[in-house]
């Protein structure tokens, strides 16, 4: 099934290059909604201290095939297939990342660690809720081998 995903507003702060993967942690971001949703689209977000930030990779592109393979091509990390790794070269090119509100202003949302660069299309905001989040959750060691440095200032 085919579907369009519009966008509802777009990124903005001091990263550039999409190459550069680590140190998302105190990276500050602005989200300027479009304005066909009013100056009231974010009323009611800044009670809440996360928002999920649904995003589009739009400056790369699909994998040329679906193998399993090493996440960052890192030789001491085993092999996973497409859906056992968050990298951007996905079938939709779907990004999500939980993040601390700063500021909620008109329709600016002012975020910390949103891992996506100046100019990237933002599909969707959803508050972060308790009730929504797992309990119980379990991963792989090698995960925090991966993301030892990716929150890190």
């Amino acid at each position: 099934m085919d579907f369009v995903v519009s966008s509802i507003g777009t990124v903005r702060n001091d990263r550039t290059d999409s190459a550069l993967t680590d140190h998302w942690g105190e990276v500050t971001s602005t989200i300027v909604v479009d304005e066909r949703f009013g100056d009231d689209c974010l009323l009611g977000l800044a009670e809440f201290s996360h928002v999920d930030v649904f995003f589009v990779f739009d400056r790369t592109t699909e994998r040329p095939d679906y193998r399993p393979r090493r996440p960052r091509g890192r030789a001491d990390l085993p092999e996973v297939g497409v859906f056992a790794d968050r990298g951007p070269r996905r079938p939709n090119r779907i990004g999500m990342t939980s993040c601390a509100i700063t500021s909620v202003k008109g329709r600016e949302l002012g975020v910390r660690g949103l891992d996506a660069i100046t100019g990237t299309p933002v599909v969707d905001l959803k508050p972060t809720m308790a009730e929504f989040q797992p309990t119980g959750l379990r991963q792989p060691d090698w995960v925090g081998r991966l993301m030892a440095d990716y929150f890190l200032p």
